[in-house]
């Protein structure tokens, strides 16, 4: 017995210190300190974050299974960027699961689950006022998967968790050029409201629609930003 409770303390602090590699290193790449396609160096983050290289594996294989990173022979860990294709079926998935969580959920949500949501946007709108550019996908996320939650759909509740990541670095794109941010803070304060209200058709309905215009704003602002590379070649050339 005491062996086996030496060893329970060793696994914990691995795994606490895999978590801390695992979101330092997510920070990084949704706030684009990390490009899309770069090589992730195991040997390399290892010093950088005074640990050694389990952890760090560790990280990554859960980064990979976020779809954040991927692993290739031969080339080891790197990037994953999302095409423009990506990027709608991403949102498309997000339009048929959400309004789907959010159904179940509204049933069986308590003061306990409105008051935690209700904490996240306060701090989300106060990030948004500030200016707190590397806390806006993670407070996003948090809200949304704090009204979702109680639908008890915990493999759905998995995939979507992954899905936000993966929209996270696109949408903090969006509202850092100012597209729909009211829009996206008025979306919310009314998906809290009907979730109180018990409204489940219009909570869905909201849902439903805030994906899909949060989607949209960035498939304008990616084109956009696309036609203006293109004519700054030109000019180049």
């Amino acid at each position: 017995m005491e062996k086996e409770s030496g060893r329970r303390p060793k696994a914990v602090t691995r795994l606490k210190i895999a978590d801390a590699v695992a979101d330092e290193i997510r920070q990084l790449i949704l706030s684009g300190e990390i490009v899309d396609g770069a090589p992730l160096r195991q040997d390399a983050l290892a010093e950088q974050m005074g640990t050694s290289r389990i952890p760090v594996r560790e990280a990554l294989s859960r980064l990979e299974s976020e779809g954040l990173v991927a692993s290739f022979p031969h080339r080891g860990y790197v990037v994953t960027g999302l095409s423009r294709n990506d990027i709608e079926e991403l949102f498309d998935l997000r339009g048929m699961l959400e309004p789907d969580l959010i159904c179940r959920a509204i049933p069986n949500m308590t003061a306990d689950d409105f008051a935690t949501a209700a904490t996240i946007l306060e701090e989300y709108d106060a990030a948004l006022l500030t200016d707190d550019v590397d806390s806006w996908g993670d407070l996003n996320r948090r809200f949304h998967m704090a009204l979702y939650a109680p639908s008890g759909r915990t493999k759905t509740l998995d995939i979507v968790r992954g899905l936000l990541v993966n929209a996270d670095r696109y949408t903090r794109l969006v509202l850092t050029l100012g597209y729909g941010v009211e829009k996206a803070q008025e979306d919310h304060g009314g998906l809290l409201d009907l979730c109180r209200r018990g409204l489940v058709n219009q909570a869905v309905a909201l849902t439903r629609d805030h994906i899909e215009r949060t989607g949209a704003d960035l498939l304008r602002m990616l084109d956009a930003r696309e036609s203006a590379e293109v004519q700054a070649d030109e000019a180049v050339a």
